[in-house]
């Protein structure tokens, strides 16, 4: 094995690795999931995301402790000198992964049919068997990550989550649009459709959403080969950076047993933890389609009319109006995600500050630390969050009015748009998570996310049976478990911390702030959208993107003056920016900062 230079990043510089590939690889996955819905349909979308449900939670269970267990191992063991139990943790671990791999494949395909029955989604499975795969390959891919990420080079984990999602859109696209140009050769030929006989368009559409849907799928298992590859690769070529030398001089290493029961001992208490929240994103998901499902088969007459124009448009069965509305529902949820996903990143500098004023008792940067994270959240998450609740409407009809999916946009509007006003909620529960376990208070989040999880269930199933209501039920359900999570954790974590918050400073003026940020985006839309010609370009209203390219600028613009002239911005967030010394000094020097 050829031997490279050893890197080794700070913390920060880790963390700014990994926030910064994280970031791209939501994009990504935004960019691939909106061709996708194009492609596919509101219909094939709902079975995509029934599989990646499905998929999560045992990818979760998989890959949640073991990773993290072989990254403190080896650091523990870099910063002693002993590099030959270094070596041992890579062989041992590479051991662990297989078996992992391997029985998170045979769980992920016992569970696929209970899944897909319980869910009322028994055309998912094809989707469902073609993800299967990339639980075997992502785990042997993390053999690397882990490895690398414990001697603090976070580059290659990066890389690989990058080369992950770029094998992921080109294959997945690829496969999806072939699978559908397929089933209508086969349609016009007056053949059956991936087994089916088909009396009409509509049909043979029908017929095609499951296999387009696990087409897609392939694209998954595609991406983390690719992933695997590279890593293997970059293994192979630049080695861990382990001199002769310092294998020579390093003392006889662990035996394998003993380091596969400090593993495991690491690993499992991870796991614990994660697996609530899969387990009840995973239940969450079939009790959402099972209800919806159920819901409809007694009140088929009063949704059809409810969504005539969507359907009329569309051209669906019957059959398929819960996939339908179900898939409307995941649309709405690529840019709910997308917020939370880097609000998990920026606070993640004052943590170790934290941990350090806990142990040291330095109640004066134990306050500082809390209201930095909790402030700083709340500054992107409002504003991101209500400009994304105003133009919900615009933005989706910017990404699907040319496809398949674009009839669901009148759907997905509103349930975007309500994710948008509460996302700070969502937002807040994992740093707030984070918090607590650098306080030692692990447990804590456990049991808000389990009290969460069983309100959110219940509220789902009293929503989403309202006829009237439907598949907008499994937002209040959201927002319920979320809610609970959030005054469950921040209790908690003022009565430990018994730090009293500046509520000003972290809430009321970025909330002030994030309104105006609101109201100028929703002005400066509508005058535009008016204004400007209409222009339409290939199917796509250029006047649509122009007017929303203008109220996001207009909104920036307008948050980021109301932040400075409200003395929004706190020092202590300014410095933890890169050169956060000068800017503070800068805005000092004008007043807005103090």
């Amino acid at each position: 094995m050829a031997q490279g230079k050893r890197k080794s990043q700070s913390l920060l510089n880790g963390a700014m690795v990994l926030a910064a590939a994280t970031l791209i690889v939501k994009i990504i996955g935004i960019l691939y999931k909106i061709p996708l819905s194009n492609m596919v349909g509101a219909v094939g979308r709902g079975y995509f995301d029934s599989a990646y449900n499905l998929y999560i939670p045992i990818y979760t269970i998989s890959m949640a402790g073991l990773p993290v267990a072989v990254s403190k191992l080896v650091s523990q063991n870099m910063a002693l000198g002993r590099y030959r139990d270094v070596r041992m943790i890579f062989k041992v671990a590479a051991r662990l992964f297989l078996i992992t791999g391997t029985l998170g494949t045979l769980l992920l395909l016992i569970l696929s049919y209970p899944y897909a029955y319980l869910a009322k989604s028994l055309e998912a499975l094809p989707a469902i068997f073609a993800i299967t795969p990339s639980i075997f390959f992502c785990c042997i891919m993390s053999i690397y990550r882990g490895y690398y990420n414990g001697m603090r080079n976070m580059t290659p984990t990066a890389m690989s989550e990058v080369w992950e999602a770029v094998g992921k859109v080109v294959f997945g696209l690829a496969c999806a649009k072939l699978s559908i140009t397929y089933g209508y050769s086969r349609f016009e030929q007056g053949l059956t459709v991936y087994g089916k006989t088909v009396a009409d368009e509509a049909e043979a559409a029908s017929a095609i959403y499951p296999y387009a849907a696990a087409a897609a799928a392939i694209g998954v298992t595609v991406g983390t080969i690719v992933g695997m590859v590279y890593m293997m690769i970059l293994y192979k070529v630049k080695g861990d950076g382990i001199t002769r030398r310092e294998l020579a001089s390093s003392p006889k290493p662990e035996t394998s047993t003993g380091i596969a029961k400090a593993l495991m001992g690491l690993a499992i208490p991870v796991v614990a933890s994660s697996l609530v929240f899969s387990v009840t994103n995973l239940i969450d998901s079939m009790t959402i389609q099972n209800r919806l499902a159920t819901m409809i088969e007694g009140n088929l007459d009063f949704i059809r009319n409810l969504y005539n124009a969507q359907l009329s448009v569309s051209n669906i069965l019957d059959a398929d109006i819960p996939k339908y509305l179900y898939g409307a529902y995941t649309m709405s949820l690529d840019f709910k995600n997308l917020i939370p996903s880097i609000t998990m990143t920026l606070g993640v500098s004052a943590i170790p500050a934290l941990s350090a004023a806990w142990a040291l008792k330095d109640k004066k940067q134990l306050k500082t630390s809390v209201e930095s994270v909790l402030r700083v959240t709340m500054m992107f998450s409002l504003p991101a969050g209500i400009g994304m609740g105003v133009l919900a409407y615009p933005i989706l009809q910017m990404m699907y009015e040319t496809g398949k999916s674009a009839d669901a946009v009148s759907i997905a509007a509103p349930i975007m748009a309500a994710y948008g006003y509460t996302i700070f909620l969502i937002s807040l529960s994992q740093p707030m998570t984070n918090m607590l376990q650098a306080l030692g208070k692990a447990k804590i989040p456990v049991i808000s996310l389990s009290v969460g999880a069983i309100a959110k269930v219940i509220t789902n199933y009293i929503f989403i049976g309202i006829p009237s209501v439907n598949i907008n039920g499994a937002v209040v359900g959201t927002v319920v478990c979320y809610t609970i999570i959030v005054v469950i954790n921040l209790v908690a974590l003022l009565r430990f911390t018994k730090v009293k918050l500046n509520f000003m400073s972290v809430a009321v003026k970025p909330l002030i702030c994030s309104v105006l940020c609101g109201v100028a985006a929703y002005t400066s839309y509508g005058i535009f959208n008016n204004v400007l010609p209409e222009i339409d370009k290939g199917g796509h209203s250029v006047t649509n993107i122009i007017a929303t390219a203008i109220a996001v600028f207009f909104a920036v613009v307008i948050y980021a003056v109301s932040m400075l002239l409200l003395n929004g911005i706190a020092k202590e967030d300014i410095i933890m920016l890169p050169k956060g010394e000068k800017i503070a000094k800068t805005l000092a020097k004008y007043g807005f900062i103090e």
